[in-house]
């Protein structure tokens, strides 16, 4: 599949200086990028789901200790 991404100088420089010093391909720099940003998007979001559950089921411990 293909796709067509427009860069600017700054980019250019960073992905250049990046594929040099990691020998990769800008591309790899690119899909590594993107998927560690997806990774941790799904992350965050079951860290908050997890917080959410916890603080349901300790709360009332947890503000109980807090005035402790």
């Amino acid at each position: 599949m293909a796709l067509t991404l427009r860069t600017d100088a700054e980019l250019e420089r960073v992905l250049a200086a990046l594929a040099e010093k990691e020998g990769l391909s800008r591309q790899e720099i690119i899909r590594r990028a993107v998927l560690e940003r997806y990774e941790r998007a799904g992350h965050r979001e079951r860290v908050d789901d997890s917080t959410e559950r916890m603080l349901e089921r300790w709360g009332d411990v947890l503000g109980r200790l807090g005035r402790a």
